[in-house]
């Protein structure tokens, strides 16, 4: 999963630390329920692929 987040739209990198998170706001059920997911190696449920700097562009053509 961690090459998933390496490639999702809510990964951050934190240039202090020198350590990438996820950035995505979850209330505590769903972040309970994110890292037992984990836990039993599922999918990410919340995954979306990073696009870059021109996703966006590409869908306003």
């Amino acid at each position: 999963m961690a090459d998933l987040c390496e490639q999702c739209w809510f990964n951050s990198f934190d240039d202090e630390s020198g350590e990438s998170f996820c950035s995505l706001q979850l209330d505590e059920d769903e972040y309970v329920r994110l890292l037992s997911d984990y836990s039993k190696n599922k999918s990410c449920r919340y995954f979306r692929p990073d696009t870059g700097e021109y996703g966006i562009v590409r869908k306003q053509n």
